[in-house]
């Protein structure tokens, strides 16, 4: 289980939660970027 500061516990399972969180966050922020690159594009060229 997670601490108020952040940090993991310890508990491996915990840390493997952590891991899989972070890759699906990177994941559906990817997957965004690409659905919608046209607007990140124009955005980054204005």
């Amino acid at each position: 289980m997670a601490t108020g500061d952040g940090s993991a516990s310890g508990f491996p399972l915990d840390e493997v939660m952590d891991d899989v969180r972070r890759e699906l966050v990177q994941r559906v922020a990817a997957a965004d970027r690409d659905t919608n690159r046209d607007i990140y594009d124009a955005l980054e060229n204005e």
